[in-house]
C-alpha cells in the first residue's frame, strides 16, 4: 500500500487515469502531521474510469503476500482456507465501509480524515500511526526477502570486515540497501510508481512461473499436507491478514473514480481477483512442497529451472521499486510534521530523514531475519486493525447506527470481533514466534 505525496506526486492517487492534465493539491502544507495527510488528496472531480480504477485496485491488493500464503496454508492445514476465505469477506466488507464513511462526508479524501472525521485528531493521529509503521515494517520485510531470495540463488559465506564477520544473507541486506537508497533521495517518484504498478502483473508471472514448475519441471502435485494444525492456526490467519492490507488507499481510488457509484463494483471485482490468485497460490504451492514449504514459496525452486528464476527475478525486482514508495509517506509526515532546523534546507532535511529510515530498516532486518513472523505481526496487528477494525468503528461513529439494534450492526459487530480475536491472537503468537527464533 502507497500513501501520501512528495514534491507533487501522490502515491495514494491512482496510478492510472484518463486525465493526464490533472493538477495536484500541494498548498497549505503545515507544520502538522494531520494536515500533511489531507493535503494529498486527488481532484475534487474524478476521472478516472472503472476499468482503470480496477487496475489501480488490484495493484494495491497485489503484493508480497502471494509468496507467503503457501507457508500460511501449511501452517494451518487444508481447514484455514477457511479462514482465509473469512478474513477476505471482512476485508472487503470493511471496504464498502469506507466507502459509506466518505458518502456522509464529501470533505473526506484520505485514510486519516476518516478517522478525524469520527473521533477527531485523536482518531487521525491512531490511524496515521497504525499505517505508518506498517508501511515501515513492510520495507523491512522487503529487506528480508531480498536478501533470502539473493541467498538462495548466490549462496556464499559472507565477508568479514574489521573482525566482524557479516553473513551471506546480512551481506545481501546490506548490499540491497545501498542499491535502494538513491530511490529514496529522488523528488519525482512517478517512475518508480509505474514500476511498482506491475504488481499485478508480477503476481501472474510469479503463479504461472510456480505452476509451470509444478507441471512441467519435475516438481510435481503429489504432497497431500495435513487437514488442520491447530498450532499453526495463528500464525496462517495472520498471513492471510496481511494479504488485504490496501485499505488505506481505497479512499483515493474512490475519490479519483468519475462513476462513485460503481466503487462497490470495483472492490467486488478486485477482491474476486485476488483472492482467487492468493488461493490458487496457496494450493498449488502446498500440493507441490506440502509441510516442508519455506516461508516463500520462492526460497523452495529449483533454482537451475528457467521458470524458478523467473519467479524469483519478478519477486526481486518488484520490491526495489516499492520500497521508496512505502517509506516516503513517512519520510513527508517526518518533514513537514517537525521544524527544520535553520542549518537545514528542506531538501537535506528530506534526505537525512530518508538515509535514517533505510539505516533502521536494515537494522530492523538484520536484527529480526524472520520474514515469516514479522510479516504475521504486520498482518494481524496492523493489517486487521488499519483493513477491518478501524473501518468498522469509524462507520459506526460516523452513521450513528450504534444507538440502534439491527441487522447490520451485529454484522459489524461480528466484523470487530473477529478482528480483534485475530489481533491479539496472532500478535501474540507472532511475538512469541520472533523471540523464540532470536534465542536460538
Amino acid at each position: 500500500m502507497e500513501a501520501n505525496h512528495r514534491d507533487g506526486f501522490s502515491l495514494t492517487l491512482p496510478l492510472m487515469s484518463d486525465d493526464n492534465k490533472q493538477e495536484y493539491n500541494n498548498n497549505g502544507l503545515s507544520t502538522k502531521i494531520e494536515e500533511v495527510e489531507s493535503n494529498h488528496s486527488s481532484q475534487a472531480t474524478g476521472s478516472t474510469s472503472f476499468f482503470k480504477t480496477c487496475f489501480n485496485g488490484l495493484n494495491a491488493l497485489s503484493g508480497v503476500g502471494i509468496l507467503s500464503v503457501p507457508y500460511a496454508l501449511a501452517t494451518g492445514g487444508w481447514l484455514s482456507l477457511i479462514l482465509f476465505f473469512a478474513i477476505a469477506t471482512a476485508a472487503f466488507y470493511s471496504g464498502l465501509l469506507i466507502k459509506r464513511c466518505m458518502d456522509f462526508d464529501s470533505n473526506i479524501r484520505s485514510y486519516p480524515d476518516i478517522g478525524e472525521r469520527a473521533f477527531g485528531n485523536k482518531g487521525r493521529m491512531i490511524v496515521s500511526i497504525a499505517m505508518y509503521t506498517e508501511l515501515y515494517l513492510v520495507s523491512a520485510g522487503f529487506l528480508i526477502l531480498e536478501g533470502d531470495n539473493l541467498y538462495n540463488m548466490f549462496p556464499n559465506d559472507g565477508f568479514e570486515v574489521a573482525g566482524l564477520i557479516i553473513g551471506g544473507k546480512q551481506c545481501f541486506v546490506l548490499i540491497v540497501a545501498l542499491v535502494i537508497l538513491p530511490t529514496v533521495w529522488l523528488d519525482n517518484m512517478s517512475l518508480l510508481s509505474y514500476v511498482s504498478a506491475s504488481g499485478v502483473l508480477a503476481s501472474a508471472i510469479i503463479i504461472c512461473s510456480i505452476l509451470w514448475t509444478g507441471a512441467f519441471d519435475g516438481v510435481g502435485f503429489r504432497q497431500k499436507g495435513e487437514l488442520i494444525n491447530w498450532n499453526g492456526i495463528p500464525t496462517a490467519m495472520s498471513l492471510y491478514a496481511f494479504c488485504y492490507c490496501a485499505h488505506p488507499v481505497f479512499p483515493s481510488l474512490y475519490t479519483s473514480m468519475k462513476k462513485k457509484h460503481q466503487f462497490s463494483n470495483v472492490l467486488i471485482l478486485c477482491f474476486v481477483i485476488c483472492t482467487i490468485g492468493y488461493a490458487s497460490m496457496a494450493v498449488f504451492g502446498y500440493l507441490m512442497f506440502g509441510t516442508r514449504v519455506q516461508s516463500q514459496i520462492t526460497l523452495d525452486l529449483p533454482t537451475g529451472k528457467l521458470s524458478s528464476r523467473i519467479a524469483i527475478y519478478t519477486t526481486l525486482v518488484n520490491p526495489l521499486a516499492k520500497y521508496a514508495l512505502m517509506v516516503t509517506p513517512i519520510i513527508d509526515a517526518v518533514k513537514n510534521g517537525f521544524p527544520i532546523p535553520w542549518f537545514l534546507n528542506k531538501r537535506f532535511f528530506g534526505l537525512i530523514i530518508g538515509t535514517t529510515l533505510v539505516i533502521s530498516s536494515v537494522i530492523v532486518a538484520l536484527l529480526v531475519p524472520f520474514f515469516a513472523s514479522l510479516m504475521s505481526l504486520v498482518g494481524a496487528f496492523f493489517s486487521v486493525t488499519a483493513s477491518i477494525i478501524i473501518p468498522c468503528i469509524c462507520y459506526l461513529k460516523i452513521s450513528g447506527i450504534y444507538r440502534t439494534f439491527n441487522c447490520e450492526i451485529v454484522i459489524v459487530a461480528v466484523t470487530i470481533l473477529m478482528g480483534v480475536a485475530v489481533t491479539i491472537i496472532g500478535t501474540y503468537t507472532s511475538v512469541l514466534d520472533i523471540l523464540v527464533n532470536m534465542k536460538m
